[in-house]
């Protein structure tokens, strides 16, 4: 059968320009089509913007905290109008390496339209029908918007629409206290507005609970107000009705309650490709039940993160360009939640571990406390956590300043399978937060090098020399 090309790629986020540009660069015949904005959620609505807002209101939080440096406090006078176009600068700024210019330089044939599966291996366009051996779908998800009476009568704000925002809100409310919730509510409070932040669930579930704890209390510390309980109610002014028979009232209201898959009209039955609530259904090797088709990123059940999706999309390149059949993997998948102090994390948490291994587990706790370059910052917030199964490292969670710059290590140690006693033995400049690797790998081994056995022989070799 002829084919219009190689490959044809549904979805100009992460995952599919990974895949697209790396078959293009190979001289495969590549259809790259999306139908929103070039660079998916990530660029435009996503990781971009929110940091590019956590970056504006970190200096706003600067101004007001300098006084411990003998540098005197002042209250920042905030223009949220410039704020705003410093996030948009930021994408204008990013945007060509995800342009459709770009992507035609590099060779792919970038069509701009909503797609549809009409086959096993056929995909309509804009009126065209193309052909290609093998699909990729990479097209995303959406925020999620729970079901609750009154809710769409409300203008509603997402991470689609808050970065439109020209004006600070008065009172920001929050539903969901997961990565977004969380990074959106730092950031207005400390731009100035009034922050409440609901949750059925206590605030960022999937993390280290003692690392929750610090976030939490750090947002609590800046103004943040937390209320654990579900939304029965929204009304018109915009007021909540809770669970527990509070109700609140704010002038803006931020959903951010999850993700959410949406294949109305992508023609996955027609294509014979298994999907659920949760997703395209995909093997290790992000194969649908239609082998011949791939799915990649947010739209697979697992991992939510631009880095994976982009990951997937590399792994496509091998596979599809080079015939090298590749397994995502992800014993060592970091993460990283971009509050003051960071939250990141690489691997098992700790109670992931202790489910899946039992006694087999053991950590290990540095605290900033004693860190020589927290101590001089003057922010001693956090700390190293290394997770071991046996001598193996399985997880590390890290708590502080510039927390996800440290997670390259445990990373390599966990993705080779090598005990902490290899991050032990490497040397850190000093002062650095990453000393604090180096503490809490060399603690792990103090019962091992440090014994009644190793005494004795100490002895044994020194008396040798005399």
């Amino acid at each position: 059968m002829a084919h219009t090309h190689d490959i044809i790629v549904i979805g100009a986020g992460a995952g599919g320009l990974t895949a697209a540009g790396g078959c293009a660069m190979l001289g495969l015949r590549v259809a790259l089509i999306e139908r929103g904005a070039m660079g998916g959620d990530c660029l435009n609505t996503g990781c971009v913007p929110s940091k590019a807002l956590i970056a504006a209101a970190h200096r706003a939080h600067q101004m007001k905290t300098s006084d411990k440096f003998g540098i005197k406090s002042v209250v920042p006078k905030i223009d949220f109008q410039a704020v705003h176009d410093h996030v948009q600068r930021a994408i204008d700024t990013i945007a060509p390496v995800d342009s459709q210019e770009h992507f035609e330089e590099m060779g792919c044939e970038v069509i701009r339209g909503s797609a549809e599966l009409t086959g096993r291996h056929n995909v309509r366009v804009n009126g065209r029908d193309l052909t290609a051996p093998r699909i990729v779908l990479a097209v995303g998800s959406k925020p999620m918007v729970p079901p609750i009476l009154g809710l769409s009568d409300v203008d509603y704000l997402t991470n689609e629409s808050i970065f439109d925002l020209t004006a600070c809100p008065d009172h920001l409310m929050i539903m969901g206290a997961g990565p977004i919730g969380m990074e959106m509510a730092q950031s207005f409070v400390r731009l100035g507005a009034k922050v409440t932040v609901i949750s059925i669930g206590t605030p960022m579930e999937n993390d280290d609970p003692e690392a929750a704890a610090i976030a939490v209390a750090s947002l609590e510390g800046e103004g943040v107000i937390f209320i654990q309980s579900a939304v029965t109610g929204v009304a018109p002014g915009i007021t909540l009705a809770l669970a527990n028979g509070q109700s609140v009232s704010g002038s803006h209201l931020l959903v951010a309650t999850g993700r959410r898959v949406d294949f109305t009209g992508l023609g996955l039955e027609a294509a014979g490709v298994v999907h659920d609530k949760h997703g395209i259904q995909v093997d290790a090797r992000r194969r649908t039940s239609n082998k011949h088709i791939y799915a990649v990123g947010d739209c697979r059940p697992g991992p939510h993160f631009t880095h994976a999706s982009g990951y997937e999309g590399s792994n496509i390149v091998l596979e599809v360009a080079l015939g090298l059949p590749t397994k995502a993997n992800y014993t060592a998948l970091p993460w990283v939640t971009y509050l003051d102090p960071e939250i990141a994390q690489v691997g098992m948490t700790e109670g992931q571990a202790r489910a899946a291994y039992g006694d087999k587990v053991t950590s290990w706790k540095e605290e900033f406390a004693d860190n020589d370059r927290a101590i001089a910052e003057g922010d001693t917030r956090g700390f190293v956590k290394l997770i071991k199964k046996g001598g193996a490292l399985v997880g590390a969670t890290i708590v502080g300043r510039h927390a996800g710059d440290l997670l390259l290590g445990p990373a390599m140690a966990i993705s080779a399978k090598k005990s902490t006693f290899g991050i032990a033995s490497l040397i850190f400049p000093y002062p650095n937060r990453s000393e604090h690797l180096k503490k809490a790998a060399f603690a792990s081994h103090d019962a091992m090098v440090f014994n009644a056995y190793t005494r004795r022989w100490a002895k044994f070799i020194t008396g040798l020399r005399r």
